[in-house]
């Protein structure tokens, strides 16, 4: 299923992962990168690389934190520009799975994985 999102998102040039990230800093705006891996159960490491392409492009930015000792990033206007073309990439997809699986599988499903991902944690 992830592909079928990803194939979606690629229409407007962004990946999965990047779209996540886009949205989690758009809730958390500005966000220090380590609290920002901490809310997406990240990696820093693997926040990081993410990062590094969005920033290029624009979407984000890094910015002094408030003790000027720390950086935070921030999400620029062209990033939300991006976010706002991959939120309709992602309601589209979105319709699409809910019209082939039905909304009850979905909703079970969304059930299942919920379960999995609050059992990571104690199982790690």
């Amino acid at each position: 299923m992830g592909r079928h999102y990803d194939a979606e998102l690629r229409k407007v040039g962004l990946r999965m992962t990047q779209f996540w990230v886009l949205t989690q800093i758009l809730e958390h705006d500005p966000a220090r990168p380590c609290d920002l891996a901490k809310a997406m159960a990240l990696e820093p490491s693997t926040l990081t690389r993410t990062l590094k392409p969005l920033i290029a492009a624009g979407w984000l930015e890094l910015v002094a934190g408030a003790d000027r000792r720390t950086r935070s990033v921030r999400i620029t206007s062209s990033g939300r520009m991006k976010r706002a073309e991959g939120l309709r990439r992602w309601q589209s997809a979105d319709a699409r799975v809910r019209e082939l699986l039905g909304a009850e599988n979905v909703k079970r499903l969304d059930g299942v994985i919920e379960v999995g991902l609050g059992a990571l944690p104690a199982a790690g």
